[in-house]
């Protein structure tokens, strides 16, 4: 009873502070403006489910694509015992879903082999990332806390499935003893293999011991993994879904134009609008693109606490190939922790605080925003649909737009298509002399 009630606790404060967590990314998320997604609701529905459920994209890398399939079928299906475990410890009973008889041994085994697969995937991941160092995972943006953090989630999912498989190898013997509230059930093919022959010298204390600590380590891990994942990039396992849900689904280099120049060239076409027409004074001031967080999409922001920092999207891009500054990787950290500042500063100083700082300057660049070519190879890479290029649109017309800070050899250029229709500082009437030199 007091077993219970001690879990009954824990379940309680972490499934508490979990809620507050997400509701402070929710709420920063919904900072940004609100938008109405591109395309129909079905057609939505279906990306997410192929790409956020049916990892389609992971496989254009197979080797990654298959060892992260594992992991995530792995611990999510794993997971499902986690009911279970929920069950016994709430009402203090054991293996309370053994009366399923020969599915709950299935259930178990399959389980058993899923975990030894998640073991071994994040054993080659380790490697991949701090042996072999693909370089992908070595970039100026991913030192300290970001390699960190991959490397702990990593480590944690191994310990994790090890204090299953122990919970398991020690159920097992005890099962086999006939030791009181150890009942016959499951089917243990990892376990017993490796692990059982271990446990048999040991005494039923002992192995009580080690099954109970187990137990207790695999779900207050799971629990404490749970609220450790808003800290971490890992919380794309939840947020994948929202944001493929909401990604785009027109041609992926298609650029959005901005609304209020549209209304601009509309008011110039129109011959019945009146050029000299003083706007209302309660009309809020235009800003062509954005120059903080909260000039972003609430999309845009879902985007960024998306990443995975996997960096397929930068090991795609073109500037960042040819040792341009630019990183669609470092676009999206920076996005998320300026607004996890943006976030905090408005729970200690309120919404109406300015700490005097932008994410365009102070986090992002511009010669990383002038290096993008908008090939939009990074949105094409991401496993979760994320969008930098729209990131890097919207800060670069604030600098362009509103700061009047384009490069020299952009400024010709706008300057010629505004005169001549093209580029080039030849005029219409003249295009086609070429034809005549030939």
């Amino acid at each position: 009873m007091i077993s219970s009630i001690i879990f009954i606790i824990i379940l309680g404060a972490a499934g508490f502070l979990f809620y507050k967590n997400v509701a402070f990314i929710r709420r920063n998320i919904m900072l940004g403006k609100k938008v109405k997604p591109s395309g129909d609701s079905s057609e939505r529905w279906k990306t997410m489910i192929k790409v956020a459920l049916g990892q389609s994209k992971m496989t254009a890398r197979p080797i990654a694509g298959f060892l992260h399939i594992l992991v995530y079928a792995g611990f999510i299906i794993i997971n499902i015992e986690v009911l279970e475990i929920l069950i016994d410890g709430i009402f203090g009973t054991h293996r309370i879903l053994s009366f399923m008889g020969g599915f709950y041994d299935v259930l178990i085994g399959s389980f058993e082999v899923l975990a030894l697969l998640v073991i071994v995937a994040c054993a080659i991941f380790l490697v991949r990332r701090n042996i072999l160092k693909i370089g992908r995972f070595h970039k100026p943006e991913m030192k300290k806390w970001p390699t960190t953090d991959a490397n702990l989630i990593l480590i944690f999912e191994i310990a994790l499935m090890m204090a299953f498989l122990k919970m398991n190898a020690a159920d097992q013997v005890l099962q086999a003893r006939g030791v009181e509230h150890y009942i016959n059930a499951g089917s243990f093919p990892v376990s017993s293999w490796f692990l059982v022959p271990l446990f048999e010298s040991y005494s039923d204390s002992f192995l009580i011991f080690v099954e109970k600590a187990a137990w207790w380590f695999h779900i207050v891990g799971i629990l404490a993994f749970m609220n450790y994942l808003p800290y971490s990039k890992h919380f794309h396992i939840i947020l994948a879904f929202p944001n493929t849900y909401y990604s785009k689904l027109e041609n992926k280099t298609q650029i959005n134009n901005l609304e209020s120049v549209t209304n601009e060239v509309k008011l110039m076409m129109d011959p019945t609008a009146d050029p000299y027409a003083t706007p209302a004074t309660d009309a809020p001031v235009e800003k062509f693109g954005a120059k903080d967080v909260t000039d972003l999409t609430f999309i845009q922001l879902m985007n960024a606490y998306s990443c995975t920092e996997c960096g397929r999207c930068t090991s795609e891009c073109p500037a960042n190939i040819t040792g341009k500054k630019l990183s669609p990787r470092k676009i999206m950290m920076d996005t998320r922790d300026r607004l996890e500042e943006v976030g905090k500063n408005i729970d200690k100083k309120g919404k109406d605080f300015d700490d005097g700082k932008a994410l365009l300057g102070d986090y992002i660049l511009e010669e990383e925003l002038l290096a993008c070519t908008t090939c939009n190879a990074c949105t094409e890479a991401c496993p979760v649909n994320i969008d930098p290029v729209s990131i890097i649109m919207d800060l670069r017309r604030f600098l362009i737009m509103e700061q009047s800070k384009a490069p020299a050899e952009w400024t010709t250029a706008l300057t010629n298509i505004e005169n001549n229709g093209a580029p080039w500082q030849f005029s219409q009437s003249d295009r086609l002399n070429w034809k005549n030199e030939a």
